[in-house]
């Protein structure tokens, strides 16, 4: 499957409507980077939202400089903050992971 990526402020209801998931792959990312299938109506939807195009690496770089911030946040914490609350999922520090 092709993608094309961009970046786009998500502006709340209507950002993306079901239709728009049903008519392309559409992931949203760390640094509002977002994954769009290459087709039509992707390309349509990145005019509509006023998406900015970017290169894979591009947008791969954004969202790598946004988890390694994210990181640097969690490795501040206190010890007990990191530690998993009762009830509740295990605290981990994010990782790094290869955009679609």
């Amino acid at each position: 499957m092709a993608n094309t990526y961009c970046t786009a402020t998500n502006t709340g209801k209507g950002f993306f409507t079901h239709e728009d998931r049903n008519d392309f792959y559409l992931s949203g990312h760390a640094g509002d980077v977002w994954v769009v299938g290459n087709n039509a109506a992707g390309v349509s939807w990145i005019n509509r939202v006023a998406g900015t195009a970017k290169t894979k690496a591009e947008a791969q770089a954004i969202v790598d400089g946004k988890t390694e911030e994210a990181q640097a946040a969690w490795d501040a914490l206190p010890a007990d903050q990191k530690a998993p609350a009762l009830g509740f999922a295990s605290t981990t520090r994010p990782t790094k992971y290869t955009l679609p």
